[in-house]
């Protein structure tokens, strides 16, 4: 595996990981005092944790390739999350939206 796939597969992670961060911060949301809930704290821990891959990972790729992969992985995995575990429903137009973000990701990858 070439150090950019290595960074790639390692940006999907980070948008999994930062997705996880991201429920955390929704059950936080659900409490009175958001900001002082464990869940809070617990996402801002694995926020700050992910620091580290971040610099791996813009050691080998383009900003424009990480923006790329990571906005798609994002978009597509917080969908996920929501409607597998939040029970969200998704609309049509949404179900498109998450078919040409992968569109997007094909046609602007520069996969070499």
């Amino acid at each position: 595996m070439s150090s950019q796939q290595a960074g790639l597969l390692i940006v999907f992670v980070l948008a999994a990981v930062g997705v996880l961060a991201d429920y955390f911060l929704k059950l936080a949301s659900e409490r009175a005092n958001s900001a002082q809930s464990q869940w809070f704290w617990l996402g801002l821990t694995v926020y700050a944790l992910m620091a580290g891959g971040w610099v791996y990972v813009m050691r080998h790729l383009s900003f424009s390739q990480i923006g790329i992969v990571y906005s798609v992985s994002s978009i597509l995995l917080l969908m996920l999350v929501g409607t597998l575990v939040l029970k969200e429903t998704l609309h049509l137009s949404e179900m498109l939206g998450a078919v040409m973000a992968v569109g997007a990701l094909l046609l602007l990858a520069r996969l070499n």
